[in-house]
């Protein structure tokens, strides 16, 4: 296997093709939505799509940001807090979690994290990157407490993401950015 191209981009360093790589957290592009946190994901930008694979990022939550809508899904998710405090919501329950817990969803969990405490918290998350893959957003009054449900039951992601704003691109955040 052949090292990566990497290309340099205003926001960060990212990986051009499939080949391996290290680079520095602090130093890739990482992407926004107002409301849903930061994250970085450790693809290449040209992941194979006929590849299986497996999504694995960092996802920066500030207290009240929740990484998405509550939802199950067919394929297994797993949720390491890095740093922080989030409150994960699964099966309609509220779970409190801190630095080195980990949430194991298995198919068909409902589920959803958001920042808690008074500082950003910061995620290691991992499951299928297969866009395939069936979700199911669902309305639910516990995740609503955190600006984390969808009004209505729905498995179009279209539907349940039509409000929010563009992703855009930017530099890591603390602690993350060592640039200055």
């Amino acid at each position: 296997m052949h090292e990566a191209d990497i290309e340099e981009t205003p926001e960060g360093r990212v990986a051009r093709d499939g080949g391996w790589f290290i680079l520095n957290i602090g130093e890739m592009a990482w992407k926004t939505v107002r409301g849903f946190g930061t994250w970085c994901s450790f693809d290449s930008r040209t992941k194979d799509p006929d590849e299986p694979g497996i999504g694995v990022h960092v996802h920066v939550l500030m207290p009240g940001e929740a990484n998405g809508y509550y939802h199950a899904e067919e394929a297994q998710e797993g949720f390491l807090v890095l740093s922080g405090e989030c409150i994960a919501v699964v099966e309609g329950q509220e779970r409190l979690m801190r630095q080195w817990d980990y949430l194991h969803s298995p198919p068909g969990t409902a589920h959803i994290t958001a920042g808690a405490g008074a500082a950003p918290c910061a995620i290691l998350m991992f499951g299928s990157p297969d866009s395939n893959r069936r979700v199911e957003w669902i309305a639910n009054e516990v995740a609503a407490k955190h600006g984390a449900s969808v009004a209505r039951t729905t498995a179009d992601a279209r539907e349940a993401y039509a409000d929010i704003p563009r992703t855009a691109a930017v530099r890591a955040p603390a602690p993350f950015n060592h640039s200055g």
